[in-house]
Order: C-alpha cells, then structure tokens, then sequence
C-alpha cells in the first residue's frame, strides 16, 4: 500500500521538467494531519486570485516546531489524494526524498529544478504570525513570492515581526493576480471567507471514535 500511495504523488521530474512554458504554482505545506476542506478552499481561492496554474499540497514527512508525530506519510497522501478532487491541485512529498527539512531548502531546490516555473508560498495568517521561529526565515521572505490566506476583516499585524521587517516589500491585494512580475521580496495577504475545518479540531473529535485515518 505504501508504494502505490507514493507512485500516486508525481515525482519532481514529472511535475517540473519538460515543459518549457513558463508557469505559475502555489505551494501550500504543512503536515495535513488530516487534509480537510479547509485546504482545499484556500486551494481554489489562491489559484483563482493569484492566477495560478496549479496548486501543491507539499505533505512533509515531519514539522520541525511540533512536539508530537503526526499519522504516517503515507496514510495521509492517501486521505489528502481522496480529498482534493481537482485537476489543478497536485499532492505532492517530495521533501523525504530531497532530504530537506526546513521550507528554505525546499523551495531553493525547486527553483533550481524549474526556473522557468514562477512559484508562490501559500500560507495562513496563523504562520505569518509565527514564521519568525521558522529556520532562516527572512530568506523565506526574500526569495521567494508569498501569498498570505486570511479571512476577511481579519489582519492582526500587530507585533508580527514578518510585516515589521518587510512591510515596504507587501503589496496590495489588488495587484495579487501579478504578484510574481514583482520584484522579490513580494508579498500579498489574500482575504477569502473562512472556512470552519480544522486538523486540529478533527483529530480531537475522532480520538474517542477512532483515528481519521
């Protein structure tokens, strides 16, 4: 079973080489422990607002700042591959492979691997809020197109060191569609309605029914 669930996640080659157009993909991580709608809704959110080609699911193997492991790798591959149900929306966990931990080293891989791709690091304003503790952060910020998903009437920047030190580098959500013709650093936060699914809240409910996977 595990081999099928990974063959079902397009390698690196498949998903980045030969295609000589040049392309726009959003990339949303994180641990999706489970995968749930909510993912899925600023999925479609930021393929239509940032104009996206596609948008992956990068599922990591681990998160470096949680305590406790989350379901196998392979278990939720296959949840978030059942889950997703649109062509334009790829699964993807190839960070086990590259052996890179930290997002930095990722996406620096992936731009070497397809410079002709234009691609944006989807995010929450929760990790916006947090980033700060992430490894070599502010090359995060510096390198790389970001897009901030956060429900409408809410912004809480105050205090977030991210919007402290590249505030003149954010843009307005209007100019969202053409976000990678910016020079980098770039950032944009997106408001989109919010949705009520939670990881968190999910694996709480099934804890006394059984696991969600």
């Amino acid at each position: 079973m595990a081999q099928s669930v990974r063959k079902s996640c397009p390698p690196i080659p498949n998903l980045l080489g030969g295609r000589p157009l040049k392309r726009r993909i959003g990339i949303l991580g994180g641990s999706f422990n489970p995968a749930h709608e909510g993912h899925r809704h600023i999925s479609l959110v930021a393929l239509k607002t940032l104009k996206l080609d596609e948008v992956w699911w990068l599922v990591s193997p681990q998160n470096p700042l949680k305590e406790h492991a989350p379901a196998t790798l392979e278990k939720r591959l296959m949840h978030a591959n059942t889950l997703k149900k649109h062509p334009r929306i790829q699964v993807v966990a190839f960070e086990e492979s590259l052996q890179t931990t930290y997002t930095y080293q990722t996406l620096r891989y992936i731009r070497k691997m397809s410079p002709n791709t234009q691609f944006v690091w989807l995010m929450g304003m929760d990790n916006l809020n947090t980033v700060h503790f992430w490894q070599h952060w502010q090359a995060l910020f510096t390198e790389n197109f970001i897009a901030i998903l956060a429900r409408k009437g809410y912004s809480n920047l105050v205090g977030c060191k991210a919007n402290i030190r590249f505030k003149r580098s954010r843009r307005f959500h209007r100019e969202a569609s053409i976000l990678t013709q910016q020079q980098k650093p770039a950032w944009v936060i997106i408001p989109c309605k919010r949705h009520p699914a939670s990881s968190t809240a999910i694996r709480a409910t099934k804890k006394t029914e059984g696991a969600w996977y």
